[in-house]
């Protein structure tokens, strides 16, 4: 019986070892991070995952690519880091404009999401904006974390100034 109990001991203490090297990501509202890019004297570019609360690849980016700790390290160096419902009800204001839920079909849309997706409204899409707001690139789909940081790389390190991405990607 101790054994069995010492072996379940050292299992929890490994298995907490393990998330203590995770970082939980700071997410923040699209206000806020418009706010800090105003007055922080070093802004951070902003980086927003657009998502819906239905949508199971979202979640599996969360919990495999967001929370793996290379990524949320480098992310919140990086970047303001925004977490947007892509059917959010409420409204944003943003350069003067409202921005607002848009009924439409079973579920309907946010036109601030919108806007960021260009239109294409699928999910997971993540989208990379400078430290002005000017708009870098959305990025569709589902990214493991190889893939994601090479494109977080290419934003962040401010190597699309300088390389364009098939340079870059080497392809």
């Amino acid at each position: 019986m101790r054994s069995i109990f010492t072996q379940i001991s050292l299992l929890f203490i490994v298995f907490i070892g393990f998330n203590a090297q995770a970082q939980d990501i700071q997410w923040i509202s699209w206000e806020e991070a418009v706010q800090l890019s105003k007055t922080d004297a070093q802004p951070k570019k902003i980086f927003v995952d657009v998502y819906t609360d239905w949508c199971g690849w979202c979640k599996k980016m969360d919990k495999n690519t967001f929370q793996h700790p290379e990524v949320s390290k480098y992310m919140q160096e990086n970047f303001y880091m925004v977490k947007m419902d892509a059917e959010g009800k409420d409204p944003i204001e943003y350069q003067g404009k409202t921005f607002k839920f848009v009924p439409s079909g079973r579920r309907g849309y946010h036109e601030l999401a919108a806007a960021l997706l260009q239109g294409k409204m699928s999910y997971p899409t993540v989208v990379f904006l400078d430290e002005q707001l000017n708009m870098l690139s959305p990025v569709p789909g589902y990214q493991q974390v190889e893939p994601f940081m090479q494109i977080a790389k290419y934003f962040g390190d401010n190597i699309y100034k300088d390389k364009d991405w098939q340079s870059y990607a080497g392809k």
